[in-house]
């Protein structure tokens, strides 16, 4: 081989890897975009499909709260999930498989071992970075509660759509979604860290109460942030999502206990 044909490669060489660097900074960048416009998107079609239903006639006012707020939960995961998936493919083609959404294989002992061993790690240093983050921030609220709707609930069905909406759909939902696409596909094009960090400022920040009070929420959204790391960690160990889903539902479990069962409880922990 000549040293002009040496050199022609290199350079081509060379040019492939700047084009594929731009590419991996650029889906850093995108996709949390897409995930986070998605999620809303799907949200505001929530919203408008029942303004608009109520605009034509349609009346909701025999039907109860907690079925609306199910129902809802339900089509906007399904349809952020669809988005997030479908869209790209039927544009581009763009595939995504089972093992970018960690899911390739199905739940086994080592995650039901794993997720115990988690709940405690997240536990822990959730606990320890709230009281460092209260000893040093003025105002900060460590025991602020998450709205999560499902309020002054009275029949025993409404405990029952409670709890398969908060401990079963949005643990799975959720971790397909976040440590599923976003995380899959972002360790496709970049480092275990920026992945794991991406992913969860996030998730924390979608867990957050945006209403102009720069304090409201934020234990929320650190105490998910944390959260988040735990889960997208054991993503990669495990190479699935079925640990972290096994831990999301142990969280939201927790706080179903606490927030619906013996609320006595939270408001002696000072919740």
């Amino acid at each position: 081989m000549s040293v002009n044909s040496l050199n022609k490669s290199e350079a081509q060489a060379v040019e492939a890897g700047g084009v594929s660097r731009n590419r991996n900074w650029w889906a850093i960048v995108a996709l949390p975009f897409w995930v986070f416009g998605c999620f809303i998107f799907a949200q505001v079609v929530v919203v408008a499909l029942l303004a608009g239903l109520q605009g034509i006639g349609v009346g909701f006012e025999g039907v109860n709260v907690s079925v609306l707020e199910t129902v809802g939960a339900a089509v906007i995961y399904l349809l952020c999930f669809g988005l997030i998936v479908g869209l790209p493919w039927a544009v581009k083609r763009y595939r995504t498989d089972r093992s970018d959404l960690g899911i390739a294989r199905l739940p086994s002992w080592m995650d039901l071992g794993l997720a115990p061993a988690g709940f405690v790690v997240y536990l822990l240093a959730s606990g320890v970075i709230m009281y460092v983050v209260a000893q040093l921030v003025p105002g900060f609220n460590a025991g602020e509660r998450q709205e999560i709707g499902f309020q002054n609930l009275s029949h025993s069905y409404e405990y029952i759509l409670a709890f398969i909406t908060l401990v079963v759909v949005a643990p799975i939902a959720e971790e397909a979604i976040f440590r599923g696409y976003l995380y899959g596909k972002l360790r496709k094009a970049a480092p275990v860290w920026a992945s794991i960090l991406v992913t969860s400022l996030l998730f924390g920040a979608l867990h957050m109460k945006w209403d102009g009070n720069l304090l409201a929420g934020v234990n929320v959204g650190i105490d998910v942030f944390i959260l988040s790391i735990v889960m997208c960690s054991l993503r990669e160990i495990t190479g699935s999502i079925w640990t972290g889903v096994l831990l999301h539902m142990m969280k939201n479990g927790l706080a179903y206990y606490l927030l619906f069962i013996n609320t006595s409880l939270l408001t002696t922990m000072g919740g």
